[in-house]
């Protein structure tokens, strides 16, 4: 987790600094399932946190990840900018 949460302040910064304005973050990491939560339970809440950007950034190695890449298509294909 802690790896999670430092490179989401990395990209949070590297955001800002592509859009030259601050930017307000949808908290998309998820510690609240109970149980022992499957993928698709973290897939389906992010698309749904999607559903409400205006703006995703997809971090280094994206494409490397399962569900990364199906919110990427999801992003492209609802017309969500995507930076990288």
């Amino acid at each position: 987790d802690k790896e999670i949460l430092e490179e989401r302040e990395m990209a949070i910064k590297k955001a800002k600094a592509i859009l030259r304005e601050d930017v307000e973050v949808l908290d998309t990491f998820f510690d609240y399932f109970k149980g022992n939560p499957k993928p698709l339970n973290y897939l389906a809440k992010s698309i749904d946190f999607l559903a409400d950007a205006d703006i995703a950034y997809f971090a280094s190695g994206w494409q490397n990840a399962r569900g990364c890449r199906i919110e990427h298509q999801c992003a492209v294909g609802y017309g969500i900018q995507c930076i990288y």
